[in-house]
């Protein structure tokens, strides 16, 4: 009899879980990089932005986005994005202070089946004519 209610138990929890298992949510990106090629260091910040799909069955929640470095700024929706609907975030860089090559990241940290999504900026600063005297 004990065998009987273990093994019960067992099927009831392996059910249970297979149920839980088909509601989830999933921040798929077309596009995971952008280069801005080269950009001029006092040409004012430049901006990208990265769709996000939601290609799970539940409302994806974006709960972080962060930068590598404070050159770079994400800008992220804070509402739930349901099913099957697409979002945006916006990159700045601001390249102002950093001439030369540059590789930026931005992690984003969301509620879905995979956590974390690593995001790219790069591009090349061409350095600002500085005044002679």
């Amino acid at each position: 009899m004990k065998r009987i209610a273990i093994a019960l138990v067992a099927v009831l929890v392996g059910v249970l879980a297979l149920c839980a298992a088909d509601k989830y949510s999933q921040a798929t990106f077309p596009v995971q990089s952008h280069d801005f090629g080269t950009i001029k260091e006092d040409g004012g910040p430049v901006s990208c932005t990265f769709e996000v799909v939601n290609t799970g069955n539940q409302p994806l929640i974006i709960l972080d986005a962060v930068a590598s470095c404070g050159c770079t700024k994400p800008e992220f929706p804070t509402k739930p994005i349901k099913p099957g609907k697409k979002a945006k975030i916006k990159v700045t860089y601001s390249p102002l202070g950093r001439p030369g090559a540059f590789r930026k990241t931005v992690k984003v940290k969301t509620n879905g089946r995979e956590v974390r999504t690593t995001l790219v900026i790069q591009g090349t600063v061409q350095p600002a004519r500085r005044k002679q005297n």
